[in-house]
């Protein structure tokens, strides 16, 4: 009898159980992926369902990234074309995109921010390729998320005119004159309250806002690094639209209705996240958008304490999404089973 249950026991197990299992695991999955979810662990569908909070960026995330110059402004109210194509020319020089040609007709490949850039310099008949013959590039300070500025160096004549590029509230900072009417004057408070007004403006409008500016030098340091990103001209301001992208205001309203609250973090200036937040629905009455600078102020114990009334975070560093993020892990009371955001 006890040889007979054995034999039983092992007999009620199929050899052919783990292709069984295989394969209703891939049905699923192949169902999952039919609603547009798609997952390499399993397990990851229960986390999923466990969450309560969603961090997301913004750039390529919630929107297209396709950007496209849409605006352009100077000091002053409208910019005249001399003063147009100058910070168009300077602006497609300090970019590190390439020129590919389609039938003959020049295009830029490369990052998003970067190809609206140079694509709208060509479009005003200033093409990156033929400048560079003229003022070749033979130095660069790459961007970074600290500095958020990015300069390039260029040769013309026995000269060198360094090019920044970069957030204007940063940049303005660095300038201490002026490119009006192809001729530089003195930075004034004036210019500097109209230029900042021109930016909280165009990011009002939830467009990415360059700044560019430029210095001449009689000859280069002995080393190059950041600190001669000072004592520049001021050229002007480019406005850029990034579409979001389609269904992306709806998975946020599903979020929401699922009891999912939804964050965005981004290196964008703070009006441009406020705007695009609203649209999408991110951003709700008596929520709170904060910037890294702000953030830097409060303790982390404080952050934690407060972190569920913050729906945007603006110029961050990637230091402070490892604090964000942590400060959402480690709250307990938000949830009723007080188990805390996942």
């Amino acid at each position: 009898m006890f040889m007979t249950s054995v034999g039983l026991a092992v007999a009620a197990i199929p050899e052919g159980l783990p292709a069984i299992v295989t394969i209703l695991l891939s049905i699923g999955v192949t169902k999952m992926a039919k609603r547009n979810s798609i997952i390499r662990k399993l397990p990851a569908v229960e986390t999923l369902g466990s969450s309560s909070v969603i961090c997301s960026d913004k750039t390529g995330t919630l929107t297209q990234n396709k950007m496209k110059v849409v605006k352009t402004e100077g000091v002053y109210d409208n910019i005249n074309n001399k003063d147009k194509n100058f910070l168009l020319k300077i602006a497609s020089m300090c970019t590190d995109c390439n020129i590919a040609y389609k039938n003959k007709e020049p295009f830029a490949e490369g990052e998003p921010t970067e190809v609206a850039i140079v694509n709208a310099a060509i479009s005003h008949g200033q093409n990156k390729d033929e400048i560079y013959r003229e003022e070749k590039r033979i130095s660069d300070i790459p961007f970074d998320s600290e500095r958020k500025l990015m300069t390039t160096i260029h040769k013309i004549g026995n000269k060198y005119r360094l090019i920044t590029k970069g957030a204007p509230d940063v940049l303005i900072n660095r300038c201490i004159r002026v490119y009006v009417n192809g001729k530089n004057e003195q930075l004034t408070s004036i210019n500097r309250l109209n230029i900042l007004s021109k930016n909280e403006n165009m990011a009002k409008d939830a467009l990415r806002v360059i700044a560019v500016a430029y210095r001449d030098l009689e000859k280069l340091p002995d080393k190059i690094d950041n600190r001669i990103e000072n004592d520049l001209t001021f050229v002007g301001l480019l406005g850029m639209i990034d579409p979001p992208r389609e269904g992306v205001k709806e998975a946020v309203s599903t979020c929401n209705r699922a009891g999912i609250k939804t964050v965005m973090i981004t290196g964008d200036h703070i009006i441009t996240a406020k705007a695009i937040a609203k649209n999408l629905g991110i951003l709700k009455l008596g929520d709170i958008a904060i910037t890294g600078e702000e953030l830097d102020k409060i303790s982390q114990k404080e952050l934690e304490k407060n972190i569920m009334d913050y729906s945007v975070f603006a110029r961050v560093s990637p230091e402070h999404k490892v604090r964000i993020v942590k400060a959402f892990q480690n709250k307990r009371k938000y949830c009723s089973n007080d188990r805390g955001p996942e």
